[in-house]
């Protein structure tokens, strides 16, 4: 049933094939704008998420108000914002940034915050016991954080997935180079076969993200492994 369809909506694979070899260069370029753009608000939007959640950990003033607004942003589509941050921000990568720091805002606030709402009492208790002159930063800095950061990494494993969807979305809606732009730009001449390759290109984009997040946080959390119940092979 597939293979009847004409190429110009479903290309065969040989056909992307051949588009990801003869544009290889303008894939390349495109693909590293945004790249950069993916890990620039990487970086950012996980800074932000992790100060929100710290935020919402210790204060119960800003639980009140933060945390009911913090859900609700949820129920706003992402592409209704993208106008506006095109507009505020201009058709530069300042607008893809801030978008692709909105998609993963969420993901890496709620993971590292319920990582540390749910430290072990117990060595909350033995932190009180044994450093009863430090102020509360120290329990923060010495307990609360370093077991919440396995909660933070399963954050950041989404947010590499989800990233590449808002830098795409910036492109989409103004944009004079990125994976997006190319894709409408190839839409606009037809050229589903590159379409397709662009989209192949930004899926390795996003699986590549996603196990370099994967890995370092094996490497920067050696003492969380998961449970051998809980492997297959």
């Amino acid at each position: 049933m597939l293979g009847d369809l004409p190429p110009y909506i479903l290309p065969d694979p040989w056909a992307v094939a051949h588009s990801l070899w003869h544009h290889s260069g303008s894939l390349f370029h495109h693909a590293g704008v945004t790249a950069l753009e993916i890990v620039l608000g990487m970086v950012l939007g996980t800074l932000l998420g992790c100060g929100s959640a710290l935020v919402l950990g210790y204060s119960r003033r800003a639980r009140r108000w933060l945390l009911p607004a913090l859900i609700a942003s949820q129920a706003i589509p992402v592409f209704a914002i993208a106008p506006l941050l095109v507009l505020w921000l201009g058709y530069g990568m300042s607008s893809k940034i801030a978008m692709t720091m909105l998609v993963i805002y969420f993901p890496v606030t709620a993971n590292f915050y319920d990582g540390l709402r749910h430290t072990q009492r117990g060595w909350l208790d033995l932190a009180q016991v044994m450093l009863p002159e430090q102020r509360r930063w120290a329990v923060l800095r010495h307990i609360a954080i370093p077991a919440a950061l396995p909660a933070l990494a399963s954050g950041l494993r989404v947010a590499a997935a989800v990233a590449p969807i808002g830098a795409v979305l910036g492109e989409w809606v103004g944009s004079s180079a990125g994976l997006g732009y190319l894709m409408l730009h190839a839409n606009s001449r037809m050229q589903v076969d590159l379409m397709f390759a662009a989209l192949f290109v930004l899926a390795a984009l996003a699986v590549g993200l996603y196990f370099l997040v994967d890995a370092g946080s094996k490497r920067l959390l050696p003492w969380h492994r998961p449970s051998p119940e809980t492997e297959t092979d």
